[in-house]
């Protein structure tokens, strides 16, 4: 099975509940952006530089040049940017419920699918 950037990113956004967490991502960035929700910079930037490398044309290793390794670099990056950037939009998640709640302190939440 020969392997190219449209399979690999439609095997990351398989990854649990990511599709669903898309929304939450653009509203955590523009958040952010604005100064109203505070997180570290390298803590989104990483992870969407990450996301970008793997969408762009440009590689370290390419495909074409060395096909098992051109893919193995890009599901590195994908093994290692999508669950940091879901625990990034989980701890957003949280944040934002407990604006919600005027600023009440959620000790102990369940993630209901």
């Amino acid at each position: 099975m020969k392997y190219s950037k449209l399979n690999l990113a439609k095997e990351a956004i398989s990854h649990k509940g990511f599709v669903k967490k898309i929304p939450d991502i653009f509203r955590m960035v523009k958040l952010w952006r604005k100064g109203v929700y505070p997180m570290k910079s390298l803590d989104i930037i990483l992870p969407l530089l990450g996301i970008l490398y793997v969408i762009s044309p440009i590689d370290l290793l390419p495909e074409f040049a060395v096909p098992v390794l051109g893919v193995m670099d890009d599901l590195a990056v994908l093994s290692l940017t999508i669950p940091k950037l879901i625990k990034e939009v989980d701890k957003f998640l949280l944040w934002e419920a407990e604006q919600r709640l005027n600023g009440t302190k959620v000790i102990d939440a369940e993630i209901v699918k």
